[in-house]
């Protein structure tokens, strides 16, 4: 290496260059996010907490419809942690964050409600309650499972519209942007279709790492966590 020159009273004076050895490397600066995260960890809602209390005992949603009081205060939550996101909060945007299989914890949806209570009547019970949500393949699948192999399966096509709602629409439908293409019913070895239905929309009004709330066209909520496995059907 040349010799990096220093001026003094007029005259250049070489300095020694420092042995390769001796030389210190400045640390790499870490990511910003990263950085961020070191200085603000991540601390969820206190409604968070709250809401997970209040549908803990509530078996996926049967327990609140013979309960008003008890829906008017999940729902109470439900606003509150909506509202901890900020006005209009970019919830579907974040193509990895939305996209993944989600276990039901609570919902109003009658029809998946009806289908687990039901199950009895076939001789079986109702498993895991998955929506697979597939940004990049626009793609949507609502699952009940009836282990140890059955399903109920509604295929559907979704479009993202930020920054909280996802549409839906039937094929035969001009209306939005995402569909249920079919709906099976599947056992080990045998499958029966059903003729496509559902069409509108829902928003995710709250979405974190591993728990996203939704409302749907109809008034109706999901609540929803990050399977700890993936569902592909």
């Amino acid at each position: 290496m040349a010799p990096l020159l220093s001026h003094a009273a007029g005259q250049s004076v070489a300095i020694a260059p420092i042995p390769r050895g001796r030389q210190r490397l400045a640390p790499k600066p870490p990511a910003a996010a990263a950085f961020l995260r070191g200085l603000f960890p991540y601390r969820p809602p206190p409604a968070k907490a709250d809401l997970l209390r209040l549908i803990a005992d509530q078996r996926r949603g049967l327990e609140t419809q013979s309960d008003p009081s008890r829906l008017a205060n999940i729902v109470s939550c439900i606003d509150a942690l909506a509202a901890s996101a900020g006005p209009g909060a970019d919830t579907v945007s974040d193509a990895a964050k939305l996209s993944g299989t989600w276990r039901l914890l609570w919902t109003t949806e009658r029809e998946q409600l009806f289908i687990v209570q039901n199950a009895p009547v076939f001789r079986t019970a109702a498993g895991d309650v998955l929506q697979v949500i597939d940004v990049s393949g626009g793609a949507l699948n609502n699952v009940i499972t009836f282990p140890p192999s059955g399903a109920f399966v509604v295929d559907g096509d979704i479009e993202i519209q930020p920054p909280q709602r996802v549409k839906f629409r039937l094929i035969i439908a001009a209306y939005d942007c995402y569909r249920f293409t079919r709906a099976k019913l599947r056992g080990s070895n045998w499958e029966v279709p059903f003729p496509p239905f559902g069409k509108g929309w829902f928003d995710t009004v709250y979405l974190d790492d591993d728990f996203r709330v939704a409302k749907d066209i109809r008034g109706d909520y999901l609540v929803v966590e990050r399977a700890p496995y993936s569902w592909n059907g």
